[in-house]
């Protein structure tokens, strides 16, 4: 039953390059938590040469392919002011894995070759020498709350942060940014990026909903989402948890 409020508008960046790691899966969950509570979701799609609305309240990037991914990077860093002035105004952004990557500053590859980013997280990110894969359990603190969350690596990219933000959660198991200082994404108000796809949002209730939230409340919302039951949501999630730290 519908409650009356508008729609949540959800600006999927770079759909056909960008979801490598089954990245409409996150969206399809924001989508059916939704629908669930009797809201909706809007989605506008921004692909190479389209430009960006500044008025949607939740912006997304994948992850890609290295040459899709430095396509992308060149177009983006044209045309993200409209990105930019949406995130400054509270709407919610978030990158996973690639899409991190690109939120930073930029990204280094092994050959020297540069990848813009846009700034909107404080970070650089430089190529390793191999590759950081496995499955990931985070202890995150978000709006005074504090859970477990779950989700698969596959990067080669070594990702540092500068003061101005914060990493998104400290390892349990895992590699995390670069393997080296227990930290894993990154966050700066209501920005947020991670290497964890698989996808991310399924098995991890939580953090879908503490996203929700803030795209509602800058929808001019009541950003309270009322209780689901997640019972499914949360038996995926603890077997990702039990599987971090095998060997697959």
């Amino acid at each position: 039953m519908s409650t009356g409020n508008p729609p949540v508008r959800l600006c999927h960046l770079y759909p056909d390059h960008l979801n490598i790691y089954a990245d409409r899966g996150n969206i399809a969950v924001l989508s059916r938590r939704l629908e669930w509570r009797g809201l909706s979701l809007e989605i506008t799609e921004a692909g190479l040469g389209d430009p960006i609305a500044a008025d949607c309240h939740f912006y997304y990037l994948g992850g890609g392919q290295d040459r899709d991914q430095m396509l992308v990077a060149e177009d983006l860093a044209h045309k993200a002011d409209p990105l930019r002035l949406a995130a400054e105004d509270g709407a919610v952004v978030l990158g996973v894995c690639g899409g991190y990557q690109l939120l930073g500053h930029g990204y280094t590859a092994a050959d020297g070759r540069r990848m813009p980013g846009i700034g909107l997280l404080d970070l650089e990110t430089t190529a390793g020498t191999s590759r950081l894969i496995g499955d990931v359990v985070l202890d995150v603190t978000l709006n005074g709350q504090s859970r477990t969350v779950v989700g698969y690596e596959n990067h080669a990219g070594r990702t540092y942060l500068g003061g101005g933000c914060t990493p998104l959660g400290h390892l349990r198991r895992g590699h995390g940014n670069n393997g080296h200082d227990s930290c894993e994404g990154a966050v700066a108000g209501r920005r947020v990026g991670t290497y964890l796809h698989g996808p991310l949002l399924p098995k991890n209730p939580w953090l879908a909903d503490t996203l929700l939230g803030w795209a509602l409340d800058h929808a001019g919302c009541p950003a309270d989402l009322e209780p689901l039951d997640d019972d499914l949501e949360w038996s995926a999630h603890a077997v990702a948890a039990t599987r971090a730290g095998r060997k697959r």
